[in-house]
Parts: structure tokens; sequence; C-alpha cells
């Protein structure tokens, strides 16, 4: 029978998961118990996802705002802070701000506009430009920002995040000064000493600052970094990706990684005999059209991920072949014309032009960022996903 359906996302439901649960268990058996009660079969190359939340969640891998500033003041003993283009998130960022303004005593918030990294907005961008603010150059203190701008509420929280982010610091007994500008370097008019807030450009940002002659630049990744019997930690990635748990603890980015995904896929070989590709994943890369937020605040869309899934898709433009190469052909002659194609793409014989327009991202970032749409983040209950026929093409 021919078939009618190429890629395919099922979210898998499973049991709420604790601290300690057994991951590897859990995610076999319920994408097994699935593929039984709804009548699927798995192939070789299907690809089974993990949400880093519940990963983190099974190695209970937690930190309170008392942890964080505990290393705020370990890394930053003389009490003042320049933290530079910090996320707009009372998920992401608001319980990181708590703890390390709780473990400071000046905190000097330097904030990116008009958005942040990710695409937060601070300001009317029409209206910074009718007022001659030149972003590139143009720092403003609060109080200018305020006297322009007025109170900016974001498009979809309805949070005036000036004033949160003022608010959560001073509740904590610690002074601050809010600046925006988006030379990084700003903030040394303040403060010598520094901790990068941004995810993506950090590397850059400590760079900058570095050359300008800061006495410590460290980042986000630097906090909770140190392995401890204490409370969680993150080797690699620190306070990045990170999420709130509750009014005092978050939820790190988790340790596990190679070898919890490879236990994972040969659990999977074991008892159903298909070699399937297994993944953690993040936050998903792509843009919401209608607030210009880029989703991805985690510091990777996959921590961890079989061999499998490593490199770009190789793919051929159908509609490129259609027009082009084989525009004489129609019917049953076109499509086997096209299935030969596909089958030879790899060879010297598929010009750039045949692969022009697709796109050669990361396959985890595609696949991660499809498994973090088909989860979505509220209650749909499904931290599995099951990717099928990802790999396949028109020619199988």
């Amino acid at each position: 029978m021919k078939r009618r359906t190429g890629t395919t996302s099922r979210g898998i439901r499973t049991p709420i998961i604790r601290g300690g649960d057994p991951l590897i268990e859990i995610a076999v058996d319920s994408v097994l118990l699935a593929a039984e009660e709804e009548g699927f079969e798995l192939h070789d190359r299907d690809v089974v996802a993990i949400t880093e939340s519940v990963v983190a969640r099974a190695e209970s891998n937690y930190a309170t705002c008392d942890d964080i500033a505990e290393d705020t003041r370990r890394l930053f003993p003389e009490g003042e802070i320049g933290l530079v283009f910090p996320i707009l998130s009372r998920n992401r960022f608001s319980l990181n701000l708590k703890g390390i303004a709780r473990g400071a005593n000046h905190v000097v918030l330097q904030l990116a506009y008009p958005t942040d990294e990710v695409g937060n907005a601070l300001m009317d961008i029409d209206r910074m430009d009718e007022a001659g603010i030149d972003p590139l150059t143009c720092c403003l203190t609060k109080e200018e920002y305020r006297e322009r701008f007025g109170t900016y509420r974001h498009h979809f929280t309805g949070v005036d995040y000036v004033k949160y982010y003022h608010d959560i610091i001073t509740e904590e007994g610690c002074t601050t000064e809010i600046i925006l500008a988006n030379q990084p370097t700003a903030v040394l008019e303040y403060t010598p000493y520094v901790l990068v807030c941004d995810i993506h450009t950090r590397e850059r940002t400590k760079k900058l600052l570095k050359r300008a002659g800061a006495k410590r630049v460290l980042g986000l990744e630097d906090l909770l970094a140190q392995p401890s019997d204490k409370h969680g930690y993150n080797e690699l990635y620190g306070l990045l990706g990170s999420n709130k748990a509750d009014e005092e603890r978050v939820k790190l980015f988790p340790r596990a990684g190679k070898e919890l995904v490879d236990a994972i896929s040969a659990e999977f070989l074991k008892r159903t005999g298909k070699r399937i590709e297994v993944m953690i994943y993040g936050d998903g890369a792509f843009k919401d059209p209608v607030c210009k937020i880029w989703e991805l605040a985690d510091p990777v869309v996959s921590s961890a991920f079989t061999d499998g899934l490593t490199g770009t898709p190789s793919e051929l433009k159908l509609k490129y072949l259609a027009d082009n190469q084989f525009a004489d052909l129609t019917g049953a002659e076109l499509e086997t014309a096209i299935k030969a194609a596909i089958r030879d793409k790899d060879t010297e014989a598929s010009s750039c032009e045949e692969k022009e327009g697709t796109t050669p991202r990361r396959i985890t970032d595609l696949l991660g960022s499809l498994a973090d749409l088909t989860s979505g983040s509220g209650d749909k209950g499904t931290p599995v996903v099951l990717i099928q026929g990802y790999f396949d093409t028109l020619a199988d």
C-alpha cells in the first residue's frame, strides 16, 4: 500500500515525573504503551525527544535564591555588580535577579533596547525613532527613559519590566541604578565588576568588557556551576537555561546528557529491535510573528542527542526540479524522474541550484523546534515527543 503521510509528530503522555524517578524506563514504557494502544509501529530512525524540564526534574536539579545569593557573594565579594543584558522574563530571570540582589549591596542593571536579546520590547520603536534616539550610541538613565516613554508594558504579559526588576532588587535590601544602553561597556561608568546575562551573544559581550578594562567579567554560566551536594548545579551552563520553579527556587538546565540519550536508545533497541534516535530538547528556535519574540531563551535547543542526529539535512528542492530540470515531464514520468534525482542527491549529479532554498539548519534545531511546538509549555502532559518519518523522502 502506498504511503500517504510523511513526517508525523506525536506528543506522548507520561506519568508526572518527580525527582529520582527512573526516566529511562518511563520514557520507553510511555512510547511503547502509546504505540500499542493507538496502533502504530516504531521504525529505525524514529526520534524520541524528551523535554529538558522533566530531565532536570528527575535529577532534582533545583537551587534556591539563597543558593544563588551565596554564590554571588563568593564571586563578587565587593558587593557591587553590573548586570548586563538580562532578558525580560518572569519565568527565566526574575528568580535569578532576586538571588543575585540578595547576595549584593548594589546592582547596576543595564538593559538592552528597544528590545532584549530575544525580542521582548521596552519601548515603541517608532517613538524611539521619532525622538531621534540612536540605540547604537545613546545611553538612557531610568529617569530619561520614563521622561521619553513613560510606562511601557509588555505586549503579552502587561508587565512594566523596568519597575518589576527595580522592585525585585530593592525588596532584597539592595540599592540599584538602571540604565538602557546597547554598548556593553556603558556599565563600566558605574562599576568594574560585571555579570554578563545575555545568552547567545554572551561571549562577544564578555570580550568587549574585558577589552575595555573591566576588573571582573563573569556570566550566568559561572553561577551555580560548581558541583555541590547541597543544591543543584550545572557545570556547563550554570544559571543559563534556568526556570522559575516557585517563589524561592529555580530549576536548572539538566546535567544529564549523552549518557542518558544513549541509554534510552539502547533500551529501545533491546525491547523493540529498532534503532531509535533520542534527544533532549528545550526551547524551540522560532520567532513569534506578532510581538517578534524569539523563543530561544535556553542556551541551546538540544543539550544532548544520539549520534544519528548530528549534522544538517541533505534535501533537494522538489519545486525547482519540477519547474526546471523536469519541466517537460508530467504524471508518473515526472514522479519517477524526481525520485531518481532524490536517490542520487548525495552525488555530484545534484547541483547547488537543486538544493537552493533548503536552509542548512542543524537537524537537532529543527527537530527540537518541532518537539517544542508539539509538547507546548502548558498542560498537554506530553513531555516526550515521538517524531516519525523525518528522515524519509518521496523516494522511500
